[in-house]
């Protein structure tokens, strides 16, 4: 039987911390991950008798932190922001370590195919600092896929030298905007893969990633599209049968993360993600 714990971002709730986490539980999840980047959880205003208390209502609730979301929303595509982006990164790093967990999930941007572009160049150095932070506490950064390809996203991290920065496997990013195979993915990406979101969805229109993530203006036309829609697990086009096998070909064992951005009925997703992904564990 696979050994993969099964976790969710509480955030996907949509309710107070305390009160996802008690979800959490009910639902016999093991893990849970959340955002560290904003409001009381921002690593300047979450202070240390803060964490202390948190952690120990998760643990007694039987769960523990799988991740810490480090997200500011930016990437590191500018090389003035990111002096700013990458020391509050450092300080995610350190609140997750008080969280009892090494890995902080991000985007970083969308890396460029041209890797003698400007943008290719300024991101490498973020990520070089960032990953450097990371060898130096035994931690990751671990980049979440989506706006560009397997392919793309590995050359990139093996132009580190490291793998500080490495990856969490979001599968239905990349079904939905580069179409590419979470399969694939995985045996692309197998050394650098320290954390997955367990999430689903469709790909509606083929688009430029660049619009999605509206790295460059997008225009009237673009705007009017809808380039793909989350669905819930099992519902999309993720083969999650095939791409737990190829996780457990590569020997991961950290956790597959629940993660539902949409849907009226989140909580109820949550739970049919959770006996769907129980479902597969159980027959393999």
């Amino acid at each position: 039987m696979y050994q993969f714990p099964i976790g969710v971002v509480v955030e996907s709730f949509r309710k107070e911390i305390h009160e996802a986490i008690r979800e959490a539980s009910a639902l016999g999840l093991q893990g849970i991950q959340m955002y560290g980047t904003r409001g009381e959880f921002a690593p300047e205003n979450f202070t240390k008798e803060a964490r202390r208390e948190l952690l120990k209502f998760a643990k007694d609730q039987g769960v523990c932190f799988s991740a810490i979301c480090g997200d500011f929303g930016h990437g590191f595509m500018d090389r003035a922001s990111n002096k700013i982006y990458v020391e509050r990164s450092k300080r995610v790093v350190d609140m997750a370590l008080d969280m009892e967990t090494n890995i902080v999930t991000t985007h970083i941007g969308v890396v460029p195919e041209d890797k003698n572009s400007e943008r290719y160049k300024v991101m490498q150095e973020a990520c070089y600092e960032l990953a450097q932070y990371a060898d130096s506490v035994n931690a990751h950064f671990a980049v979440e896929t989506g706006p560009e390809t397997s392919a793309v996203l590995g050359d990139f991290l093996d132009s580190l030298g490291s793998c500080g920065v490495g990856v969490n496997l979001d599968p239905a990013n990349l079904m939905m905007v580069t179409g590419d195979d979470p399969v694939g993915a995985v045996h692309r990406l197998r050394k650098y893969i320290v954390h997955t979101h367990a999430k689903d969805g469709v790909m509606l229109h083929r688009t430029n990633p660049e619009y999605i993530y509206s790295v460059i203006p997008m225009p009237e036309d673009v705007k009017k599209i809808t380039a793909f829609r989350e669905e819930p697990l099992g519902e999309g086009s993720v083969d999650f049968a095939a791409y737990l096998a190829a996780l457990e070909e590569i020997g991961y064992r950290g956790f597959l993360t629940i993660e539902r951005e949409a849907g009226d009925e989140p909580a109820k997703d949550i739970a049919i993600a959770a006996d769907y992904l129980r479902k597969i564990i159980r027959e393999n």
